[in-house]
């Protein structure tokens, strides 16, 4: 067993693998974008939020879980996309994909604008059972991957960090970028006490995620 603070979420049972395998197999599709508090859908089911600086993988990973290449969609401007998208996964969860934060290309009002939508989204919806954070396994935890997780913390809403891109990283920088990210872990309360390392690309890690939101209650 892993004593290691933050271990690796360790892979699932055969019966977990196959609920999170036929709930993601489901039908899922895009409900609405929202950019005010006025416009979100009902809180009438589970929902689990992903959030990323931009360029971190996101998009891929939401369509590596759904095993739908375009349903999530990447801007072509990092930045830009300031809507909260959800998408209705069978008729039990929300899949709520948050705007890219870091280096936004958008006026300062908007922005602005766009902080105040998360806060209120994040300290205010009670479905909300659990946000993802996505940090690129290349890089590890950065000054703007902090001040999301602050919010978090904030907000009391449980967050679990997901590594992505890790067939980018070779095996041996791998160990001091997990020390580097369990590090900055620690600091925050609200951080579940487990990593998901993930690939999109690969589908390392996908069964794994899809079992954890499975499991949630």
């Amino acid at each position: 067993m892993n004593q290691l603070p933050f271990p690796l979420a360790e892979v699932p049972d055969a019966a977990s693998a196959e609920r999170g395998r036929k709930l993601f197999a489901g039908p899922c599709d895009f409900v609405k974008g929202v950019v005010a508090m006025s416009g979100l859908p009902p809180a009438d089911r589970m929902e689990v939020c992903f959030a990323g600086r931009s360029n971190v993988g996101k998009s891929s990973l939401i369509n590596a879980l759904t095993g739908r290449k375009g349903l999530a969609r990447a801007s072509n401007t990092p930045g830009r996309t300031q809507e909260i998208n959800f998408f209705a996964l069978a008729d039990s969860h929300y899949l709520v994909d948050l705007p890219g934060y870091g280096f936004a290309n958008a006026p300062v009002a908007v922005v602005e604008k766009w902080q105040r939508l998360l806060k209120s989204y994040l300290s205010g919806r009670q479905t909300l059972r659990r946000a993802f954070v996505l940090v690129d396994t290349r890089h590890g935890i950065k000054p703007v991957d902090e001040e999301i997780m602050s919010l978090l913390d904030s907000a009391a809403v449980t967050f679990q960090c997901v590594l992505t891109k890790a067939d980018k990283v070779k095996d041996q920088d791998r160990e001091r970028i997990l020390t580097q990210v369990r590090g900055a872990l620690s600091k925050h309360p609200a951080a579940f006490p487990e990593i998901v390392m993930t690939s999109s690309e690969k589908g390392d890690g996908i069964a794994t995620l899809r079992a954890l939101i499975t499991g949630l209650e």
